[in-house]
């Protein structure tokens, strides 16, 4: 069943368009200032230095792998390490990339939760943030 509109210029001169032109005018306006400010910035004389060993950093820092077994002993790239060590070694991953250093935590499903939260705490000490459990993908049988 079709509606019937009986008086279209009624619906029609119903819409208030004034609002709606506002807002296009405000950011047209705010574009072009935008753009000008950006134009003299490119324009300024500044004397830029030169760095003959700067590059810019293109990829993430290595993920450092902390194995935890089920007795609790710590282990990085093939090297047991004790507590102290281990936080040592946060400490100096932290050291040369600040605030970007991740460490991946795998641990045995066998060990005690305890030696999985040392391990989160060490990376609390040393002001690393990013930190993951990881575990595999059960397999269907």
């Amino acid at each position: 069943m079709a509606v019937r509109i009986p008086n279209r210029g009624d619906v029609l001169s119903a819409i208030n368009m004034t609002p709606m032109i506002d807002c296009v005018f405000l950011l047209l306006i705010f574009f072009l200032v935008a753009t000008k400010f950006e134009e003299a910035e490119r324009e300024m004389n500044v004397v830029l230095p030169q760095a003959s060993e700067a590059m810019p950093m293109t990829a993430r820092p290595k993920e450092l792998f902390v194995n935890v077994t089920h007795d609790g002993r710590y282990i990085i790239a093939a090297q047991e390490l004790n507590p102290n060590q281990l936080l040592g070694a946060f400490q100096q991953a932290q050291a040369n990339n600040p605030g970007r250093q991740t460490v991946i935590i795998r641990a045995d499903k066998r060990c005690q939760w305890e030696y999985v939260m040392a391990v989160m705490d060490m990376c609390n000490k040393a002001s690393i943030r990013d930190y993951r459990v990881t575990s595999t993908q059960a397999s269907e049988s």
